[in-house]
């Protein structure tokens, strides 16, 4: 299945690896009113496949400022997690992208497996079409897509104008775009170079 590696443990291990780099050069940057940033993981509980998430997939990484009057918090964008949302990026992008061509045995194999509601499949596709199609993000990135890219056939029409080997690689690509949107607190420090063969 081209989406096997989606129950592979080590894909996962990457993209929290990616997490620390980001996480790093955050903590390196320190805060905006130059304190020191000390680490404050908050948790989280991701849906599907859960066992193979790991420990490193029960918190997000996250820091406060330790300047008494400060305290700001900074939360690092993350490839691992696209917001709020309780499954894992990867499995939202997959998911939302593969449903229009899924065969019904395949489309309840995936329900079945990451413990999906088919409403969360309706919500996914909405947020794609009228959100991430409406956000700051989508719009510095549509201009480098050629042909332009129609926004209903999001995610799908992204993952296909990405290139890369394979299709793990070209999702490890999206989730990196993506990072813009995954946090409110602190941005413009994505500097880590990631490069999805190293999995």
């Amino acid at each position: 299945m081209c989406h096997a590696f989606l129950t592979d443990s080590r894909f996962y291990q990457f993209l929290f690896h990616i997490d620390q780099e980001i996480a790093a050069e955050v903590k390196a940057n320190g805060c905006r009113c130059g304190g020191v940033l000390h680490s404050a993981r908050y948790p989280r509980k991701p849906r599907g496949l859960r066992g193979l998430l790991g420990e490193s997939y029960q918190t997000r990484l996250s820091f406060c400022c330790a300047v008494d009057g400060c305290r700001r918090r900074c939360t690092p964008p993350s490839v691992r997690f696209l917001g709020r949302k309780v499954y894992p990026g990867a499995i939202v992008i997959l998911v939302t992208a593969l449903e229009h061509g899924l065969t019904p045995n395949r489309r309840d194999w995936l329900i079945e497996t990451l413990d999906l509601w088919p409403q969360t499949l309706s919500r996914w596709r909405k947020w794609w079409r009228e959100v991430f199609s409406a956000s700051r993000c989508w719009q510095a990135q549509r201009g480098h897509c050629m042909p332009p890219l129609d926004p209903g056939q999001l995610p799908g029409a992204l993952l296909g104008a990405l290139t890369g080997g394979d299709l793990r690689q070209r999702v490890c690509q999206l989730l990196y775009l993506l990072t813009p949107i995954t946090t409110g607190s602190c941005s413009g420090y994505l500097r880590a170079v990631t490069d999805p063969q190293k999995m």
